[in-house]
């Protein structure tokens, strides 16, 4: 398979991933008082980390876009309506691939799990900054409860991301390799 064929395929899947994610319900862990942790942003995270930034930055604007429109089309709270707005949906969303790229590509001489991990933590810090930075920013969310969000859902998010980032990434680079066994 050449290697743009392969990028198109993982943009694909994971793209996919992201929307079955959403669709199904998914995508979101229960969490503290109703809330619920999010992993749709992990296969933005995952196909930059494999494929670049660019493959990232394709994923993250699917994601986006399932983002607005089912806000648009079938929001399942009053928050959904807020994601009509591109500037909330699909910008933050198309750095996270880059982010979460630029910071594995910087580490993983170092140490490729350590790399791996700070990559998902990055990302998924991406998502929920810039996401949250936006409702500010359009005055949807006082910033007080922005800070407060940021913390009981972000960091535990990002720790999420970390941990399935690791282990699909681990899994994907054995795979390829035809090695057997895994270092994680």
């Amino acid at each position: 398979m050449s290697r743009t064929t392969r990028k198109i395929v993982i943009a694909g899947v994971m793209g996919a991933i992201s929307i079955f994610l959403g669709a199904s319900h998914l995508g979101f862990i229960p969490w503290l008082a109703g809330a619920a942790l999010t992993i749709m942003h992990v296969p933005v995270i995952i196909g930059a980390v494999l494929e670049g930034p660019w493959v990232g930055l394709a994923i993250g604007f699917i994601f986006g876009a399932f983002s607005l429109l089912q806000g648009a089309i079938a929001p399942t709270g009053p928050a959904d309506v807020w994601f009509t707005n591109p500037l909330v949906s699909i910008l933050p969303r198309l750095l996270i691939g880059p982010v979460a790229w630029l910071v594995y590509k910087a580490l993983k001489r170092a140490n490729e799990i350590v790399a791996l991990a700070v990559a998902g933590v990055a990302g998924s810090l991406t998502n929920t900054i810039l996401v949250l930075g936006a409702l500010g920013l359009f005055r949807f969310l006082p910033w007080a409860l922005i800070g407060t969000i940021a913390v009981t859902n972000g960091l535990p998010e990002a720790v999420v991301a970390a941990i399935i980032t690791v282990a699909v990434v681990a899994a994907w680079k054995r795979i390829e390799t035809g090695r057997k066994g895994s270092t994680v």
